[in-house]
């Protein structure tokens, strides 16, 4: 055990900071400390001494330069049980410091802000961060408390051991630090590198949510990140794993709708989704294309819930409801299952990119923000699209975009009848898809078929047109295309070749 005899705080933040300084005071520890920080102690009644008594020297260059001195960084880093170094702090009387409190300046939270690039950069902290790594090197010795988030616990430590710390307190702490470093640190790489664009991964996801489970009860699971940035949850049980993945399908689905569109979201994928002029007709026809699988599932939408559409939805059951605002009467509806998730959507900002763990290593890639246009589509046979069919291909185009692959999607006036999806053959999505529609009663002829990736043979194109389906939207780029074209030729269908594939593993 450690006894604290001398500490040095200095924070940018003193929220929760009176109670620690007084009780350092009534163990008799002796404080150290700069600026603002100072200020704030003398004002509570409490011995402070400034770091300038310590280094003789003011804070100079409009603050940038204050703890950087061989007398401060000294009395952190000096071994105990070195004897040179202990000769050295007393031929220099240099001070020990076995005590360092720091919470650094707000980057993250100028860059959100929107602040100016001088605001920023003066929000790069130079000393604290330097005070943080100091002390956690030397933890053997020196206890180094790196933020604000800390310091609950630091209470804790000095109620339970009366100003004393464990090598392993302080080596949890340094931990700590560490993780603050390599966040503040990440945070600054990350707001330069915007500009610079060097090829590095590069994330720090602070003060995870740990979840019930993972995927399954046998897996630990969390959630690295802040779900309070993009939603307001209004009620129900706690957000799973699970949860989560179809929460992010569902939103990254509905966003590339600007239209009145309702979908329902299951294992990832959409098992009903529907544009339509009203909110409720969106509904009940999202829910017409597949209302076995929408029990359970994800049901979201880009408009506000009224009550008409809130009754209709009450008879289901769902997990997650999202959307951007609801009416009153709407909410308290739904608010009628206890355990139902009901989200409200906030203004999100999504990563430009992706990213997954895989083999020993990160499998990162930008984000498909890719929505092919009416414009765009053009047929590439005789038989052309007219504008109501070019909207049922745009909207089938969306859906397979965001179905596990291999996919296929048939939809109809802009609904969806049916995907096939996660295949290991092109040919099994389709009969998937036809199969399903079918056993709920679609009628395929004049439905548009969307393919994510190219047709390597004409067999698609060929079971397509067989059961009725002559319009149809594909990336194209097989060695092999004109075998589809051919035929969709000689069959006077009509098919749209965009360029684009849409690959989702």
């Amino acid at each position: 055990m450690e006894e604290i005899k001398r500490a040095l705080i200095s924070v940018f933040y003193k929220d929760g900071l009176e109670d620690i300084v007084k009780k350092l005071a009534s163990l008799n520890i002796e404080i150290y400390s700069t600026g603002g920080t100072y200020n704030f102690i003398k004002s509570l009644g409490v011995d402070v001494k400034t770091v300038e008594s310590l280094t003789s020297y003011p804070s100079i260059l409009g603050g940038r330069v204050k703890t950087l001195h061989p007398k401060v960084f000294g009395g952190i880093l000096a071994r105990r049980d070195n004897n040179e170094d202990k000769q050295q702090l007393s031929e220099y009387s240099i001070p020990e410091f076995d005590l360092v409190i720091v919470d650094l300046y707000p980057f993250e939270q100028t860059v959100k802000s929107g602040a100016s690039e001088a605001d920023i950069i003066e929000k790069i902290d130079i000393g604290g961060i330097s005070l943080i790594r100091a002390a956690a090197k030397n933890y053997k010795d020196v206890l180094i408390v790196p933020s604000v988030e800390r310091y609950a616990e630091l209470m804790e430590v000095l109620n339970k051991d009366n100003g004393k710390t464990s090598i392993e307190t302080r080596r949890r702490f340094a931990t700590y630090a560490f993780l603050t470093s390599s966040h503040y640190d990440t945070m600054i790489f990350n707001y330069f590198n915007q500009q610079t664009s060097l090829d590095a991964f590069t994330q720090n996801y602070y003060n995870p949510t740990s979840l019930r489970y993972g995927e399954n009860p046998h897996q630990k699971g969390m959630f690295f990140g802040n779900l309070d940035e993009d939603f307001v949850q209004l009620h129900g049980k706690e957000i799973s794993y699970n949860n989560i993945g179809d929460i992010d399908a569902a939103c990254n689905l509905i966003d590339d709708f600007s239209e009145t569109t309702f979908a329902i979201i299951k294992h990832n994928n959409a098992c009903g989704i529907a544009t339509r002029d009203t909110l409720n007709q969106a509904y009940i026809d999202a829910l017409a294309c597949d209302p076995v699988s929408a029990f359970g599932g994800v049901f979201v939408t880009n408009r506000n819930i009224d009550i008409t559409t809130a009754e209709q939805m009450n008879k289901m059951f769902m997990e997650v409801c999202i959307a951007p605002s609801y009416d009153k009467d709407a909410l308290e509806l739904l608010f009628s299952k206890k355990n139902r998730i009901i989200l409200q959507r906030k203004q999100i900002n999504k990563n430009k990119y992706t990213f997954r763990s895989a083999l020993n290593g990160v499998l990162f890639q930008e984000r498909d923000t890719k929505v092919e246009t009416i414009e765009e589509i053009k047929s590439i046979t005789n038989r052309q699209f007219t504008d109501k069919e070019k909207q049922d291909l745009i909207f089938a185009n969306i859906l397979v975009k965001h179905t596990k692959s291999n996919a296929i999607v048939i939809a109809k006036n802009r609904q969806i009848l049916a995907s096939g999806t996660g295949q290991t053959s092109r040919v099994d999505a389709l009969k998937q898809a036809i199969e399903k529609a079918k056993s709920f009663g679609f009628d395929l002829h004049g439905a548009v078929m969307a393919s994510d990736a190219y047709f390597p043979f004409k067999d698609c194109v060929t079971i397509a047109h067989q059961e009725g389906i002559d319009l149809i939207i594909q990336p194209g780029g097989s060695i092999r295309d004109k075998e589809s074209i051919d035929f969709c030729q000689e069959n006077n269908m009509a098919m749209a070749m965009t360029g684009f594939r849409h690959f989702r593993h």
